[in-house]
């Protein structure tokens, strides 16, 4: 198993230089730890057949892959993450996990993540190729970013194995056995998920990859005040009527999800420090909003408080 750390990294610096590291062994993606004075991570990376293990321990930090991060058209791979130790949040496909010990996340790597912890925390990620995956999950897209509960189904099972395995690939386990474990692993996450999430079990695979191509091109134009749903439906060749169509199997409504997804961004940036130099103005026009009273009024709605009360609540907190 390869092993990474941020012991013997320059202390000026060392976050640039952690973030350089686990690009070209992960992914790109920009940690920000909470203590700017001090912050240490470890990265263990075994294999086990088409399975990638990735342990991840971690100081209290923010971990985002924004689009800038994503190169469009290059392959994605999807990840399970089992929250090992203490808890942290997950934001993924309009979706808030918060997750506590023994509970998983699904992510999309070719989509805009955002994770944080406020205290140190371990991950372990089962990463996976999804040309693979399909073989035992076909309509992944469908789970992306939902909380999957310890307590629900086979997952404190499936994640005793993850963690089980995980030790086992540490110490070395025989190839000739590897890839008919991993089989065995990806069914039981596959089944856990099945028994987790029964809604939508009747919508094909086919719409739920087509919604995922609508998501990512509403990603890509979340900050563009003219992103419509006739927009979407424009950019990506569709018709309306099907755009919706498509779409409305998650039971939410496109327009209705882009101003939810608005109001997310605006809301994060409101509790990041790194903004308070910067108006309630400038970050709702900086994510598509060309209005301060609609956004005040949809925030409002959204969050059951004004925008800057929320800022200030979220400072002293």
């Amino acid at each position: 198993m390869e092993r990474f750390s941020t012991v013997g990294l320059p202390s000026v610096g060392r976050t640039d230089a952690w973030n350089a590291l686990y690009a070209q062994r992960m992914s790109r993606v920009g940690f920000t730890p909470g203590n700017q004075s001090q912050f240490d991570a470890e990265l263990r990376i075994g294999r086990l057949g088409p399975v990638k293990l990735a342990k991840l321990w971690v100081d209290g930090c923010s971990i985002e892959r924004s689009q800038a991060d994503i190169v469009r058209h290059a392959p994605s791979l999807y990840s399970f993450l089992l929250q090992a130790e203490g808890s942290s949040t997950f934001y993924h496909c309009g979706h808030e996990a918060r997750l506590e010990e023994g509970d998983f996340v699904l992510c999309d790597t070719g989509l805009p993540h955002y994770w944080r912890t406020d205290d140190p925390s371990v991950t372990i990620m089962v990463r996976v190729e999804p040309t693979t995956l399909r073989e035992y999950l076909p309509a992944a897209e469908q789970f992306c970013g939902l909380h999957l509960g310890r307590a629900v189904g086979l997952t404190d099972t499936v994640a005793a194995m993850v963690q089980s395995l995980t030790g086992r690939v540490e110490t070395g386990i025989d190839a000739t056995y590897g890839g008919r474990v991993a089989r065995h692993l990806l069914e039981m996450i596959s089944m856990s998920y099945t028994m987790g999430f029964e809604s939508g079990g009747d919508v094909s695979a086919t719409l739920w990859q087509r919604r995922k191509a609508i998501v990512r091109y509403i990603e890509e134009h979340l900050r563009d005040p003219n992103l419509r749903p006739c927009s979407v439906a424009e950019g990506l060749r569709l018709s309306p009527r099907y755009l919706r169509t498509i779409f409305s199997i998650s039971g939410e409504r496109v327009s209705a999800y882009i101003l939810r997804r608005r109001l997310e961004e605006c809301a994060r940036q409101m509790r990041n420090p790194a903004w308070n130099g910067h108006t309630l103005t400038e970050i709702a026009f900086s994510w598509g909003f060309n209005s301060s009273a609609h956004f005040t009024r949809s925030f409002h709605e959204q969050y059951g408080i004004a925008p800057r009360e929320y800022r200030r609540t979220a400072a002293a907190g």
